[in-house]
């Protein structure tokens, strides 16, 4: 299997509906910017990210405008561009609700996490396409992308660069004006969020199987039981595990499923389909 990552083209290279819809209002809301410099004043005084407007007055509502807001062209073309190329398979896999809540999650928490790092203040989505950048690092670890179109790298070695470069940049004492803690919130955030998430499936499913194992055999697939309600065991089995299945290809997408879990999608359905076109002969 290759591990250059392909752009796809007709109705599957097409934006999916929140990049489409996040690079739209960036690009509306710098027009904005660019147009009317008195409206620029305005913008960037109330809804920038502003420590002290944050924690003195309240203004919690810059935690997401800041992500909307960006200081000139080139700020805006790399970070939608980046968003494009790491954030549309993701939201392909994921689906676009989960993969909303994961940008406004690595955004308002790299937010916090500059507030607590940093007194200045700051704008742009940089926070958020970190997070984004790492969520891809993890699931595409050894997809190849080219720096500057010209150097093949790993993702996983890319993001291990970034991450240690904003690190040392936040702590370091060297000032750029590069809003380096946001991105170092962003890859933190998305990480133990992730991790979390991760892992709450986990032990979710396992109490799962554990409270439908009293009637079943997970494994061989075989229901124990006297034989007039075998049947109907069999098929409310395979109904909730459907649901579930369902519910998780909504979150993450069917490609997410592990081998297993594909296989039982596969004979649940095909069980069902059978049991209840002989309930009708």
């Amino acid at each position: 299997m290759s591990n250059y990552r392909q752009l796809n083209v007709g109705p599957y290279g097409a934006l999916p509906p929140a990049i489409k819809n996040i690079i739209f209002i960036n690009g509306i809301i710098f027009l904005m910017q660019v147009i009317n410099s008195g409206l620029n004043r305005v913008i960037l005084t109330n809804f920038a990210l502003s420590p002290q407007d944050v924690i003195y007055q309240f203004k919690i509502w810059q935690l997401v405008t800041y992500m909307f807001l960006h200081g000139g062209f080139w700020h805006i073309f790399f970070n939608m561009f980046i968003f494009w190329m790491f954030g549309s398979e993701l939201e392909r896999e994921w689906g676009t609700r989960e993969f909303l809540k994961y940008y406004f999650i690595t955004g308002i928490g790299a937010g916090i996490i500059n507030i607590l790092l940093s007194t200045a203040p700051t704008i742009g989505a940089s926070g958020a396409v970190y997070g984004v950048m790492l969520a891809y690092a993890l699931r595409y670890p050894d997809r190849l992308i080219y720096i500057w179109f010209l150097f093949p790298v790993k993702v996983k070695y890319l993001m291990g660069f970034l991450t240690v470069f904003s690190f040392l940049s936040t702590f370091g004492a060297y000032n750029d004006g590069i809003a380096h803690a946001a991105h170092l919130g962003g890859i933190v955030i998305g990480f133990f969020y992730l991790k979390y998430w991760y892992l709450f499936y986990k032990v979710k499913s396992t109490f799962k199987n554990v409270g439908s194992g009293s009637g079943l055999k997970s494994k061989s697939g075989k229901f124990s039981g006297n034989k007039s309600s075998k049947e109907d065991d069999k098929t409310e089995y395979y109904r909730k595990a459907i649901d579930e299945l369902l519910d998780k290809i909504n979150r993450v997408g069917y490609l997410n499923l592990s081998d297993e879990e594909k296989k039982l999608l596969e004979e649940g359905s095909r069980y069902l389909r059978e049991h209840e076109k002989n309930n009708f002969n």
